[in-house]
């Protein structure tokens, strides 16, 4: 019996799982991330499978769940932004335009060398809004943490206004994969194969 650890410290991922009614633990990744510039799904396809591969280490006998999430924005990768001023300037600058959610979850089983991997990608269209918009957005949401410096979540209405695609894969974890996974391998209540 194998108990299914999310290898994330986000409160939106693990709120996902809480939704969905699957019992998870949390064991935070120590590994280093990538960012390749041009090109989204091989960022977060070797990230989420480092994320998965570090928490192994310390968890061998455990069903592994990790994610990561860029956002790709006029030919550039964006993750979470540095400071402020640039969560700002990133916001601005998706006014009227579309950009594209990439998620890659891993899943990696005890006994396995390499993680089951899926990579979801959502199309999002925003809003023509100025800097009073974003402004307002910034203070009442401080997406400080988030890749593209945005919550679909939390007054993402205020931004966007057309998705295609997994609304919680913007969030950062794609119900349909995890679902659909789980049903794959067999696994119930509580990530038990």
């Amino acid at each position: 019996m194998s108990s299914l650890l999310l290898a994330s410290g986000s409160p939106r991922r693990q709120a996902i799982l809480r939704a969905m009614g699957v019992p998870f633990e949390v064991s935070l990744p120590s590994c280093e991330e990538c960012v390749r510039p041009n090109d989204p799904v091989a960022t977060v396809g070797t990230n989420a499978c480092r994320k998965a591969t570090s928490v192994r280490f310390r968890h061998p006998g455990s069903i592994i769940l990790a994610a990561d999430t860029v956002v790709s924005f006029q030919g550039q990768v964006l993750g979470k932004p540095r400071s402020p001023e640039e969560a700002q300037a990133w916001l601005l600058s998706y006014a009227g335009k579309s950009q594209q959610v990439f998620t890659a979850v891993a899943f990696l089983r005890p006994g396995h060398h390499d993680p089951d991997l899926f990579i979801e990608a959502t199309s999002l269209v925003f809003r023509d809004y100025g800097l009073g918009v974003v402004q307002d957005y910034l203070d009442r949401v401080h997406p400080f943490d988030r890749a593209g410096a945005y919550d679909i979540d939390v007054c993402g209405s205020m931004l966007i206004a057309e998705r295609i695609g997994s609304y919680t894969n913007v969030m950062g974890l794609p119900r349909s994969v995890v679902v659909g996974w789980l049903a794959a391998h067999a696994c119930g209540q509580g990530g038990r194969p």
